[in-house]
């Protein structure tokens, strides 16, 4: 027909060279064989988060191993990855450890591995022990990522070593939530101390809520999940500052990354849509020190706003792994994901920094949100002419979607 796809009654037919076909665990072992370098496993990449991860290691020559549990995903039709089905953690995590113990077997190495979202790394880190001589991890044990997994740990860490974070209460009831927004003052924020189950539910990190009908109704919804009501920081999009690094079990951060975001998935919240590099000494030196008070070493991210009423530096979050817009650090010359598989193996390397770069980020095609596209040179989150099939399926989404054929 001439079209990216065609349509059979209301079912979308995808040309056969698009489609993703997952292989069994046991290709992995011809997959591998006779590459130079050591492979290694990206965990979750049905979006640009482990897209990112799959062609930072694969345009370095780095064999890579594409896990997920939905056959559909983005990551699957990089030219760079072997893809390769797994359990969902969060609904079997014994068939996930199981299916990886499988693929460690074929692989006969021990290889580095890269969850990108919080279900795969919990999982893998509850059951390091039974892993170790298969993956090597850029994250540490579960004795420091189980407490880090809470919100609320994260920012008493912070106030106790003297950091700055946004007013927050921990509400047992509907009435104490609602005591607390007249004091703190509407805008606030609604959000679950520990999101995994919550993030899964309602496909957000939290709630916005401008007036007490919308907390009431809010605060039904989230009871279950250790709620926070959080005063809403002032300031746009552009006022939150991440730092990402790689920072050795000794402390050396071997890859530094400062930038802001510039425009997000959501109004008032959401992953970044659109982002730059920038560096900020404050950002960087809080963010470190945010993670020496966690006792963390591996890849991460502690992302801030600046309140522009004071210009303080405010902790919003820490994720103890890749985050969303991490193929930037890659452009900026302070790759983590790299940094982390070359310290893994044993190399020596000497300490990046981003310092200097002013490159830009984004996901330039959403369906839904439109357009975000830079003024070139940029780096896009998913369109790569070295990698044109994820580029041609989600542009054939969006486009699908504009249409209304989607």
């Amino acid at each position: 027909m001439g079209t990216l796809r065609k349509y059979v009654g209301r079912h979308i037919v995808t040309p056969r060279f698009l489609r993703a076909e997952p292989q069994p665990i046991g290709a992995a072992r011809a997959y591998v064989a006779g590459k130079e370098l050591v492979p290694a496993v990206v965990c979750e990449v049905g979006w640009v988060n482990g897209l990112g991860a799959i062609r930072s290691l694969g345009r370095a020559g780095v064999p890579v191993i594409a896990i997920d549990h939905r056959p559909w995903a983005l990551g699957f039709r990089s030219r760079f990855s072997l893809p390769v089905l797994a359990p969902d953690p969060l609904e079997d995590e014994r068939g996930f450890v199981g299916s990886l113990r499988e693929l460690g077997d074929a692989l006969g190495r021990p290889v580095p591995i890269f969850p990108t979202h919080d279900e795969h790394l919990n999982s893998l880190a509850r059951h390091r022990e039974e892993l170790a001589d298969r993956f090597l991890c850029p994250f540490p044990g579960w004795d420091v990522l189980e407490p880090l997994q809470s919100k609320r740990y994260q920012l008493e860490t912070a106030q106790r070593v003297g950091l700055a974070i946004p007013t927050t209460v921990h509400p047992r009831t509907l009435d104490d939530a609602l005591a607390a927004a007249e004091e703190i003052g509407f805008p606030v924020l609604v959000k679950p101390s520990d999101n995994v189950v919550f993030k899964r539910l309602y496909r957000r990190q939290a709630f916005y809520c401008t007036q007490p009908s919308e907390l009431e109704e809010t605060f039904r919804l989230v009871a279950d999940y250790e709620p926070m009501l959080q005063e809403f920081v002032a300031g746009g999009d552009d006022c939150l500052w991440t730092l990402g690094a790689y920072v050795t079990p000794d402390g050396e951060a071997l890859a530094c990354f400062s930038g802001r975001k510039l425009r997000q998935t959501r109004e008032h919240m959401g992953s970044a849509r659109v982002g730059e590099a920038v560096w900020d000494a404050e950002v960087v030196e809080s963010g470190l020190a945010m993670l020496r008070a966690l006792g963390f070493h591996g890849i991460a991210q502690v992302e801030w706003k600046r309140d522009p009423r004071n210009g303080v530096l405010k902790l919003i979050e820490v994720n103890p792994r890749l985050w969303q817009w991490h193929g930037l650090t890659g452009a900026c010359g302070a790759d983590v994901t790299l940094a982390a598989y070359r310290h893994l193996l044993g190399e020596s390397l000497s300490p990046a920094r981003t310092d200097g770069c002013r490159k830009r980020w984004s996901i330039s095609l959403m369906a839904k949100q439109g357009t975000a596209i830079q003024r070139p040179p940029y780096v896009e989150a998913v369109l790569a002419v070295d990698d044109p099939k994820p580029s041609i399926i989600h542009t054939g989404r969006f486009v699908l979607h504009a249409l209304g054929l989607r």
